[in-house]
Formats: C-alpha cells, sequence, structure tokens
C-alpha cells in the first residue's frame, strides 16, 4: 500500500513539475515575442527615420569682393549678400518647415543663417545653435591677402585640424539627430562645407548623387567634390539602411543649388558690393521691393 501511495505522489510531483516547466517556458516564450516585437519595432522605426539634410553657404562678403583670403575673418555681408540671404530665406520657408539650425560664429554665416529663421513659421520653436566649430579655415598670415599673391602661409589651419573640428561638430550635434524625422540646415563657408561633407560620408555606409543634382554631369570616373555659390546650398537626404539602426545611406538630390538668386540683380553704382550699412536701411526694406513710380503722362513730358 504505502508502496503504492509513494509512486503516486512521485507521478504526481512528477506532473506537476512538467507543468510548472512548460509553464514557465509558455511565458519565457511570450517574454522573447514581446520584446523581440518591440525590437523589430524599434527597429523598423529607425529604418523609417528620415533626416533631410541642406548645407548651405552664407551671402555675398566684402571680401568676396575684394578677392582675399578671408577665413577666420569676421566679413560683413555686403548689401547684395543681404538681398542673397532675404530670397534664400523666403525660398526655404516656402519648402521647408525647418527643425534645427546649425550655424558658425562669424557674422557672414550667423546673419544669413538669422534670415532664415526669422522667414520661418515656426520660428518661435527652432533654436539657432551658434557654434565656432563651422568657422571657415583660417588662413594664417593669409587673412586678408589678395588671390593668387601667395598659396601658401604661416600658421595657416591644417586640413586635419579642420576635419577634427567637423568630427566633433557631427558627433556632437548631427549624430545624435539621425534617429528622427528631421529637417536640418547648416549654415557655413565654401571651404568647411567641403571638409563637413567629406567627414559625414566617411561615416556612411552608402551614398548616392541623384541624376540631376548637378548642373553639370561629371564623368563617372570622377570623384564628387561639390561646390558652394554665396547662398547655395547642397540638399542631401539620410536614412537608415533596411533592418539597421546604426548604419545609414545618403542621397544627394541638389548640388550649389541658386533657384531662389536667378532673377536677382544687383545694385548698381556700387551700392551692392558695399557693407551693408543697417543704420540707413533696414533689413526687412531691402527684402520689400519699393512701391513702383506712377507712369508720367505724355502732357507731363517736357522735350529737351
Amino acid at each position: 500500500m504505502y508502496t503504492i501511495y509513494a509512486n503516486n505522489d512521485d507521478e504526481s510531483a512528477s506532473n506537476l513539475s512538467s507543468i510548472k516547466f512548460r509553464l514557465f517556458l509558455q511565458i519565457s516564450s511570450n517574454f522573447i515575442n514581446k520584446h523581440h516585437a518591440q525590437l523589430a519595432s524599434s527597429v523598423a522605426s529607425l529604418s523609417d527615420a528620415t533626416m533631410r539634410l541642406l548645407l548651405i553657404r552664407h551671402g555675398e562678403t566684402v571680401d568676396n569682393v575684394a578677392g582675399v583670403y578671408a577665413g577666420s575673418r569676421d566679413s560683413a555681408l555686403t548689401a547684395h549678400g543681404v538681398l542673397q540671404a532675404g530670397r534664400l530665406a523666403a525660398h526655404l520657408a516656402e519648402h521647408v518647415d525647418v527643425d534645427h539650425l546649425f550655424s558658425s560664429d562669424l557674422q557672414r554665416a550667423a546673419t544669413t543663417a538669422q534670415a532664415i529663421l526669422d522667414a520661418q513659421k515656426r520660428a518661435n520653436e527652432v533654436k539657432l545653435v551658434v557654434t565656432p566649430e563651422l568657422r571657415e579655415k583660417d588662413f594664417g598670415s593669409g587673412e586678408g591677402v589678395k588671390f593668387g599673391l601667395a598659396f601658401e602661409f604661416e600658421g595657416e589651419e591644417t586640413p586635419e585640424a579642420m576635419r577634427k573640428r567637423c568630427d566633433r561638430f557631427l558627433g556632437e550635434h548631427l549624430g545624435p539627430l539621425l534617429h528622427e524625422d528631421s529637417i536640418v540646415c547648416i549654415v557655413a563657408h565654401g571651404i568647411l562645407l567641403g571638409v563637413l561633407y567629406k567627414a559625414l560620408c566617411a561615416r556612411l555606409s552608402h551614398v548616392t548623387i541623384a541624376p540631376g543634382a548637378q548642373a553639370r554631369p561629371r564623368p563617372a570616373s570622377t570623384p564628387f567634390h561639390p561646390s558652394w555659390s554665396n547662398t547655395g546650398y547642397l540638399e542631401a537626404v539620410i536614412t537608415a539602411l533596411p533592418d539597421t539602426k546604426d548604419r545609414f545611406q545618403m542621397r544627394v538630390d541638389k548640388v550649389n543649388s541658386v533657384e531662389h538668386t536667378k532673377t536677382l540683380k544687383r545694385t548698381r553704382g556700387g551700392i551692392g558690393s558695399a557693407k551693408f550699412d543697417a543704420k540707413q536701411k533696414t533689413m526687412d526694406s531691402f527684402f520689400t521691393p519699393a512701391p513702383k513710380k506712377p507712369k508720367c503722362k505724355e502732357d507731363d513730358i517736357v522735350s529737351k
């Protein structure tokens, strides 16, 4: 009798252990499936994130007109440069809602960036981040020297030093934004933007140039080196590679886009090339066309 009861107890214990084990497996499976689904959803979300990036050069400066090396020199915009910035700002306001705006701390870039911000519908929601990391190359003793008089200068910044600045900016400012849908504008300088573009490409897994992105097609064997006119911009789209969260690809859609300045004419008499004087005329009045004068009647015309 005792043996029979003992066997039944053993069998019951065994069945109970089996039930507990199966229950444990079921709970574990549910837990794993749930978190796997969450992870998959998270990766999918990251994969769907799209950054629209605009690399923008500042408006025309007095040093651009003078034809001198101006890197760390805090060169001011010309009256024409202010008009360029206004055209760019209006163009961007019509086509994009900027989420993040970065600029060099030199006034030619910061003034251009401020014009972009002021024209945005959500200007009060966007912060302009100004940083020395985006400054132009420092030409050392070459600052203010006429183009062509010399090509090497004492104390000029090395390409390696510029690359380090760009890498710091990408790591601290642009990198954290790659996992969100956003439109990012970076306003800086011609040489610096070229270095920044290369530093960005080095961090990406794949880069393509969209057909028609360049005004002048280049041979397939020729390396791609973008350039920037005053207020020209490069526009690109950055997305995560499928099923990944830390590998990204970029498609360049526009290179040196200056559509906004095609109809802009320089003011004659040297005024357009002169330094913009805010005391004489407000920036808003530069951006607002002057009222047209009424046409004279034939009777009012006096022949000479």
